[in-house]
């Protein structure tokens, strides 16, 4: 071998070597690992305490108990006499805007005599079922990310990185995040114009988590993290189009597969496309396939950076605006949902910045996320275009729902400071709530059996 070829191989084997010391720092050590037992952290990688200030309480295990008066799929309010302790306004958003993004900023200044935030009690609400922080406690010192971060291994059915290191595992623990293993809803979405007028698109959604399911694991979901199955009931004009999407954990080795129905064509047909910045159709052209669950898919066209933790204002406890007596007429408001029905709390986030990877296209050149300690949930985002302006903020309001226990949204907002419209969607006010109870057949998420409830 000449001393070109063997300097050659030296250095592949380096790099070899230093992939592997990187896959196995994604753990880490049983001693740190302790800090999820020993009071240091809550089960899922939260901190403890509270903060000096007092405005942030110690964890104290969230919602523990059916609040007095809850009715199945009525989620009353666990903190009704909650008074409102602020009002954050255009007038005097200078004087929080160490505790705002760059997105809540811009709202302040595109509708200065319309949008405010309510700031209440801070409610450390958040709590799971035992094995879910039975296993976040042992993949902390087993789960390892796959090559590039795609993917992860040696992880079973909670968040594989409760102490994360690197800004994608930060976003693994989002998109594994316990929401049972089936969920069945009717929602709607609105993207009202500018001036407020709207009309709601109702769809009806099956979904289910394998991943979450007791006993399974990383390798035993077949690349599968969720079956899911939408039909768009109303209005009139696309009632009927069906979408299956089967998500795949690693969406590098084994792409998203996805088909459609329209009843026009009456024809099932695959749709590759349906990832990245593919434009949805139920949304008027005000989010992107990604956005969903604000943010969902394959992580590969991203550099991804852990920018650390900060305080912040972000939607918590989302009670009012999730009751079933609030109709969407009493939401939807021009410009930005009624801030009267919001609620906003002090907690501590998770800022992960990704940046759009050199040779890679999406219509984001550049999104900020902050994600809620103690759920791992995306609560807010910052997306920026190609020329690097800011172009929309996103929000995702969520309740604890008290009878699994798990948090998850009510209402999922995104909001276009270019043209001064938004879209809001997940709320079922006048729909089906989140029901828990169906388990579905795998055969259910099919192409075949599109076709046949299409045809129905």
């Amino acid at each position: 071998m000449n001393r070109s070829l063997k300097w050659m191989f030296s250095f592949a084997c380096i790099l070899a070597l230093l992939a592997t010391v990187t896959q196995v720092e994604a753990k880490v050590s049983a001693e740190e690992a302790t800090k999820l037992t020993d009071g240091t952290l809550t089960p899922l990688g939260a901190e403890m305490k509270g903060n000096e200030e007092g405005t942030i309480p110690p964890w104290d295990g969230g919602i523990t108990e059916i609040p007095e008066g809850f009715k199945e799929a009525h989620y009353v309010d666990p903190y009704p006499d909650d008074k409102i302790l602020f009002t954050i306004t255009a007038s005097n958003v200078n004087e929080y805007a160490d505790k705002l993004s760059p997105g809540q900023i811009a709202l302040f200044k595109r509708y200065p005599n319309t949008y405010k935030m309510n700031v209440y009690p801070t409610r450390r609400s958040a709590s799971y079922p035992q094995r879910i922080y039975d296993w976040a406690f042992k993949n902390a010192t087993t789960a390892e990310l796959k090559g590039g971060g795609n993917g992860f291994t040696n992880s079973r059915e909670s968040i594989p990185f409760p102490i994360p290191k690197e800004g994608i595992e930060v976003v693994w623990n989002h998109l594994t995040r316990f929401r049972n293993d089936t969920v069945y809803r009717v929602y709607a979405s609105i993207a009202p114009s500018p001036g407020g007028s709207y009309t709601v698109v109702t769809t009806e959604e099956k979904i289910f988590f394998p991943y979450s399911v007791k006993g399974a694991t990383a390798e035993s979901v077949n690349n599968i993290l969720i079956y899911f199955l939408s039909n768009v009931l109303a209005p009139a004009r696309m009632a009927g189009d069906l979408l299956l999407v089967h998500e795949t954990l690693d969406q590098v080795k084994e792409p998203r597969r996805a088909w459609t129905y329209n009843p026009g064509q009456r024809r099932v047909r695959r749709a590759p496309n349906v990832a990245y910045d593919l434009p949805t159709g139920t949304a008027d052209g005000q989010r992107t396939a990604d956005m969903l669950d604000m943010y969902n898919g394959a992580p590969d066209r991203y550099d991804w950076s852990l920018v650390g933790k900060k305080e912040m204002y972000i939607p918590y406890n989302s009670y009012k605006v999730g009751d079933r007596n609030v109709k969407y007429k009493d939401i939807i408001r021009a410009g930005h949902p009624n801030p009267d029905l919001l609620r906003y709390e002090l907690h501590r986030v998770w800022q992960v910045e990704a940046k759009l990877k050199q040779g890679t296209r999406h219509i984001y050149a550049q999104r900020t996320f902050y994600h809620d300690e103690d759920t791992w949930t995306i609560q807010a985002a910052d997306l920026y275009d190609n020329r690097g302006g800011l172009w929309r903020v996103s929000e995702n309001h969520l309740i604890n729902y008290y009878d699994l226990p798990m948090s998850a949204t009510v209402m999922e907002v995104h909001l276009d400071l270019q043209n001064g419209r938004y879209l809001a969607l997940g709320m079922t006010n006048e729909g089906t709530p989140w029901s828990f109870k169906e388990k579905f057949p795998l055969d259910l998420f099919t192409p075949a059996s599109l076709r046949r409830l299409g045809r129905r």
